[in-house]
């Protein structure tokens, strides 16, 4: 029934969200009567209203309450009703800003001044999942002697994406020994991803048992060392304070669970990496995330990367009744600049 709504009730349940969204009550239809664009009478409106909710669009909370939108309202008014607007000039230059900022040199520097700005931008909270090296192609690795039997490992792929990590080495090998093998890995693994890198590791240790090259042996353990010790990507969440005073999380008891949410790394990843097999801007509202004790929130995520192939993902976290048309276009206009970045630095 929602997909043939007519632009009268289109208007009507736009009118009763763009209220919602500012006063977090129920909007009543005398309320609607009264806005801009508005030449029907309350009783009409109410009319509107009640097919509106047996559509399963909107919901009275009480009896004598006005309506507030469902998920469902809010799904079908953001894919069939909402009119995204333009991104006002002024964000666009403080996210540039940001994104261009030559201090950033490091790619996990950027995208921690990225989801700071976001979630200025946005008054929402920010979230930014660091690219995880299997995402990327492989680029190079450098070994660097700490003291005997331990070595810091740096593995580099496009984009810039560098992840640091010590492990443990034989305790007779010297800084001589690991450039040799730094030079046979990076010329062995260049420009495979990280799931090529393992498979061709693999290979070249089964061919290696039929031989007796001790350094080359020896070299391809350590790669293998080196990439299977690989950690979860970095998410960076900016902004939590901008849920304190809303009415959706007066219940301190809720905020808390809210918060934890937050605080669990790979909930959040799940949630992120949700949005790296589409394309464009995924608007997940309430339960749609399916992430327990996120299920009264919206989040709007992008991601971000190049050639096809995505790194990572970035978004804002918020009520379900945040302002999807200023939100939509601030995720897609910073992933789009964080995308443009990470291609001029491959």
């Amino acid at each position: 029934m929602a997909q043939q709504l007519s632009e009268r009730a289109r208007q009507v349940l736009a009118g009763v969200i763009s209220n919602y969204v500012t006063t977090a009550e129920p909007v009543g239809s005398r309320t609607i009567s009264k806005m801009d664009g508005f030449a029907i009478s309350p009783a009409t409106i109410r009319n509107v209203m009640a097919d509106l909710e047996e559509a399963g669009l909107l919901h009275q909370p009480h009896a004598s309450a006005g309506r507030v939108p469902t998920v469902e309202g809010l799904r079908f008014y953001v894919e069939k009703v909402l009119e995204v607007r333009e991104l006002d000039e002024q964000a666009k230059t403080l996210l540039r800003q940001t994104v261009e900022d030559p201090g950033a040199r490091e790619v996990s520097d950027l995208l921690k001044a990225v989801s700071r700005r976001l979630s200025a931008v946005s008054q929402q909270v920010a979230v930014v999942a660091a690219p995880r090296l299997d995402h990327g192609r492989f680029r190079r690795m450098e070994f660097v002697l700490l003291k005997p039997g331990l070595a810091l490992v740096v593995l580099v792929a496009d984009g810039g994406v560098v992840q640091n990590r010590v492990i443990e080495v034989d305790q007779e090998l010297r800084q001589e020994d690991l450039d040799k093998y730094t030079r046979y890995l990076n010329d062995l693994l260049r420009d495979l991803n990280l799931f090529e890198v393992k498979q061709r590791l693999a290979q070249e240790m089964a061919r290696e048992k039929a031989r007796f090259d001790v350094l080359t042996r020896k070299a391809l353990k350590l790669g293998q060392i080196a990439v299977d010790q690989g950690p979860d990507g970095d998410v960076y969440v900016v902004g939590q304070s901008n849920l304190l005073g809303l009415p959706e999380f007066a219940d301190l008891q809720r905020l808390r669970l809210v918060f934890q949410a937050f605080e669990e790394k790979s909930t959040l990843l799940r949630l992120l990496e949700k949005s790296q097999a589409a394309q464009g801007v995924q608007i997940f509202i309430g339960s749609e995330s399916e992430v327990a004790d996120l299920d009264d929130i919206t989040a709007v995520v992008a991601a971000y990367g190049g050639d096809n192939r995505s790194l990572g993902a970035l978004g804002v976290i918020g009520p379900t009744r945040m302002d999807y048309s200023k939100v939509i276009p601030v995720v897609d206009y910073t992933a789009k600049l964080v995308s443009a970045m990470l291609n001029e630095r491959a």
